[in-house]
């Protein structure tokens, strides 16, 4: 059975999706994007500031579910200029401790709300 998660610690969702789902052993957590959850609208320009609210927005989705970053198993990091890789990856790191999760990152042309990054995530629970 599929349950839907939701926090307002999030973005709330902008088209028909749910911030994640849960399916026993696995949550799959959409993309989220550098919204705040408050003013829904797009926190900085700045690519550091967009990482930073992503990552936040994950974590609290993942709190939802009464987990952590280190339950994730798989994350994939959708950017819109790879010239932003190694900056985003230092601020993706800075949340994350080993055993780090499977990740792929992929240049893509556009992101929604013309954000520069979006990531998703698949957590594991024990």
């Amino acid at each position: 059975m599929i349950h839907p998660l939701s926090t307002t610690k999030a973005p709330a969702a902008i088209g028909p999706y749910s911030q994640a789902t849960d399916v026993g052993s696995l949550v799959f957590i959409s993309g989220q994007i550098p919204l705040d959850p408050e003013t829904m609208t797009i926190v900085s320009n700045d690519v550091v500031e967009q990482t930073k609210q992503v990552m936040e927005n994950l974590s609290a989705i993942l709190q939802e579910a009464n987990l952590t970053f280190q339950h994730v198993a798989k994350m994939t990091i959708y950017l819109d200029s790879m010239d932003d890789f190694q900056t985003v990856n230092e601020v993706y790191a800075s949340y994350l401790s080993e055993p780090y999760p499977a990740r792929a990152a992929i240049e893509i042309s556009r992101l929604p709300k013309d954000a520069k990054v979006e990531i998703e995530a698949i957590a594991v629970k024990e």
